[in-house]
């Protein structure tokens, strides 16, 4: 959480550096802008015939604290104080605009506003603004005019100052359109440039986090693996150390016996070496190819492969995923093994089959059937526990000496089912 606090501050400041650098480029623009019309204003009034001295003064005054009010209302954190340096501004320009009479006043409108537009980023306000400030022009052209006698009472000087003023407004109308259009298509084009730049980001960082991921798999997978070794064909092969320790001591005084543990251990044998042979096709990186179906049905053919066992199935061909099918294969394996060593059976009915939301696997052997204190065991006992976690369970039906039924379910979940 502290890694994805610092990553969202330090893209978050990226942002802000960004706007910073906008706006302190466009002040000094502006600024630059600013100082020469202003410069352009003065030298116009000094070039009028005789301006009295308190008019000079009274005109770079006004100018310097425009300058001021300027460079220092970029910093106004509010609205509130933004809008109160700008009153400030045109009432500077009135002065300016009074001394004067200039008609570039409407250009020192247009710089003043852009800083305005620039600063802020509601419609509302910028167009409320404009109008006001369309308003105060007004105040200020005619002012201007009227008191530097630029204005006289005839017909036609009257005509003449309301086409200036129009054209003015027109130039004002010009600006807050194209002004604002630009800047909305700057901050844009900036949002757009950051998201996407954050977008690569965010890929990285899901690409690193997937190759991350992509190696827990496999180590996860590797270990489930081991674990499947260990459970299963270790557990195999103990029994095929135990089955023909047992048939070495009964090879002489009961042979029947001994075979039969020398069959029960060659199957145990056959079993544990696939199970080694699976595991190490998964471990090279070849995904076992085989369906539920003919993995099941390459179970019960290396059973009865010089064993003398029948084994009849019906199996459906169910799509499960990995895990799931490895469940029934060594479910399959257990109960055969334990119906051919402890019950002693030599033929089998195996069914796969789905009801509802269950996946059934049903083996039935003709053995002598489950005792009366009957207990599971390692192996049967690990068959309920995964049955359970899949969403199941196992099920015994015996009677002594008519054989025993097994019953293993596990949810479905929703997997497509395919019987052909």
């Amino acid at each position: 959480m502290t890694a994805i606090y610092k990553e969202e501050k330090v893209k978050g400041l990226g942002a802000f550096k960004s706007q910073s650098r906008f706006v302190m480029i466009s002040v000094i623009l502006i600024a630059v802008m600013l100082l020469v019309l202003e410069g352009v204003v003065a030298v116009q009034y000094f070039m009028m015939n005789s301006p009295p001295v308190w008019g000079i003064v009274m005109l770079v005054f006004c100018e310097v604290a425009l300058d001021v009010l300027f460079l220092t209302e970029a910093y106004a954190g509010t609205l509130s104080g933004r809008i109160a340096f700008y009153c400030a501004d045109f009432v500077l320009l009135l002065f300016i605009s009074a001394l004067s009479g200039s008609p570039y006043i409407v250009a020192l409108y247009c710089v003043i506003l852009t800083q305005f537009y620039i600063n802020v980023v509601e419609f509302k306000y910028k167009l409320t603004v404009f109008i006001v400030s369309c308003v105060l022009f007004l105040v200020t052209f005619f002012t201007g005019r009227a008191l530097n006698h630029q204005l006289s009472p005839d017909y036609r000087s009257i005509l003449s100052a309301f086409s200036d003023w129009f054209l003015n407004l027109l130039i004002l109308f010009a600006h807050f359109t194209v002004a604002n259009f630009l800047i909305t298509y700057y901050r844009t084009n900036s949002k757009l440039t950051q998201a996407l730049k954050e977008s690569d980001e965010n890929k990285k960082m899901l690409e690193e986090a997937y190759k991350q991921l992509s190696e827990t798999a496999v180590y996860e997978e590797r270990n489930r693996i081991a674990r499947d070794i260990h459970d299963n064909a270790g557990h195999s092969m103990t029994a095929v150390i135990m089955q023909t320790e047992a048939a070495k001591l009964l090879i002489d005084t009961n042979p029947e016996e001994a075979k039969s543990k020398i069959i029960s251990a060659n199957i145990q044998a056959k079993n544990a070496l696939e199970q080694m042979r699976e595991s190490v096709h998964l471990l090279a990186g070849r995904n076992a190819s085989f369906t539920l179906k003919q993995e099941l049905e390459e179970i019960i053919a290396q059973t009865m492969d010089g064993t003398g066992i029948n084994v009849r199935y019906d199996i459906n061909d169910i799509s499960l995923p990995y895990l799931k099918r490895r469940f029934f294969a060594n479910s399959l394996k257990e109960c055969l093994a334990n119906g051919m060593r402890h019950g002693g059976a030599t033929a089998f009915y195996v069914e796969l089959a789905c009801r509802e939301e269950y996946v059934y696997l049903t083996v039935s052997d003709n053995g002598s059937g489950l005792p009366s204190d009957f207990k599971e065991g390692y192996g049967l006992k690990g068959i309920r526990e995964k049955a359970v976690a899949f969403g199941g369970g196992i099920m015994y039906e015996s009677e002594e000496g008519e054989g025993a039924e097994i019953k293993i379910g596990i949810l479905l979940d929703g997997e497509k089912e395919e019987n052909k």
